[in-house]
């Protein structure tokens, strides 16, 4: 059917990859009418989460370069909605606006066009630069037969990506993001990425027993947070794992990581990486050393295994840090991913 595999996002979803292939705008267009149906959509939203999807993925079809496009359930107060994201490695959309524009709709596609896909959603993020690639991302929440939002939940400070080794139906990454309240001041935000050692269910086991450790810490602190995964991974195959504390009044990061987890700081000009010890989580773990760094004006954290090198430089990606966490992960994804690995990338952008 067009899915290259499946993996699960940190609160369970399933989520599946669809390749560019001839298979690719019906098997994705079926695929996005069963997942609505079966979350409660109602009929005409269902159709028009299809019909989105389809335009979509037939423009990577028509149009992409080792084109995918991503298909998984969000879920927020109550709510649970659809999301796709597409990305190709090129030829990219030297116009955006043209392209967003009415009736703007390229040959062989459904015809309603980029935009009205924009208008169908209740968010949507598009990034492209020429002779590299586009990133696309469209998010459907419930309507009323007269087009009426139920509810619009606020755009998510962090997002996320996880992509199984080639052959695999699950991936061994996974990540996890929540906030804590700070007094009188802003919430703090923990985030954590834990890389399951090898690949399959059993790295994915532990990757979610990390999540599970994550949410249930009662140390806020980066190191208490680590401290508890550690436990948490003990009897498993255990993992590299990194967690950052993001401090807005303060104006800092607390970072904290075992094993190849890479973390950066971007914003104007150079990145800043962010330190790990060698070691295994749930294993050979030595005493944890907790770094601190200024959060970058206007800038983000970025997480990402070592499913993704370490050769990407967001200062070639014009426009970049403008957009949405999922699309500035996307094209991290794009530059960096290899195959033979599992991957995961996360982005925090807008939590200060």
């Amino acid at each position: 059917m067009g899915a290259v595999n499946t993996a699960t996002t940190v609160d369970g979803e399933d989520v599946a990859w669809f390749r560019d292939s001839d298979s690719l705008a019906p098997a994705a267009r079926a695929a996005a009418a069963t997942l609505a149906r079966r979350l409660g959509l109602a009929a005409h939203r269902s159709a028009e989460v299809a019909l989105a999807v389809t335009e979509a993925a037939t423009n990577l079809q028509r149009h992409a370069e080792d084109g995918v496009l991503l298909l998984r359930v969000v879920r927020s107060d109550g709510l649970a909605g659809v999301e796709f994201l597409t990305i190709d490695s090129g030829p990219g959309m030297a116009d955006v606006r043209a392209a967003l524009s009415d009736g703007a709709s390229s040959a062989g596609t459904l015809g309603i066009g980029l935009g009205a896909v924009a208008r169908l959603s209740d968010h949507f993020d598009l990034h492209s630069v020429p002779g590299r690639g586009t990133v696309m991302t469209a998010r459907f929440w419930p309507r009323t037969a007269d087009g009426r939002a139920v509810h619009t939940p606020p755009a998510a400070s962090a997002a996320g990506l996880t992509r199984p080794i080639s052959g695999e139906t699950v991936c061994g990454d996974a990540w996890a993001f929540r906030t804590v309240p700070a007094g009188s001041g802003r919430p703090v935000s923990l985030l954590m990425l834990c890389d399951g050692l090898g690949h399959g269910p059993l790295a994915a086991r532990a990757s979610q027993a990390a999540v599970k450790a994550f949410h249930e810490a009662r140390d806020p602190s980066p190191a208490g947070v680590l401290d508890a995964v550690h436990s948490a991974l003990r009897g498993t195959r255990g993992g590299a794992v990194a967690v950052a504390r993001i401090e807005p009044d303060a104006g800092r990061v607390l970072y904290c990581g075992i094993g190849n987890v890479s973390g950066f700081l971007i914003g104007d000009g150079p990145r800043r990486a962010l330190l790990s010890a060698p070691g295994i989580v749930g294993a050979h773990m030595r005493r944890l050393r907790t770094f601190e760094e200024p959060l970058p004006d206007h800038g983000a954290l970025v997480m990402h295994s070592d499913g993704l090198t370490e050769r990407w430089n967001h200062e070639t990606l014009p426009g970049l840090l403008g957009h949405s966490p999922l699309v500035v992960a996307g094209h991290l994804l794009r530059e960096a991913g290899v195959r033979r690995d599992d991957a995961s990338v996360v982005v925090v952008k807008g939590a200060w």
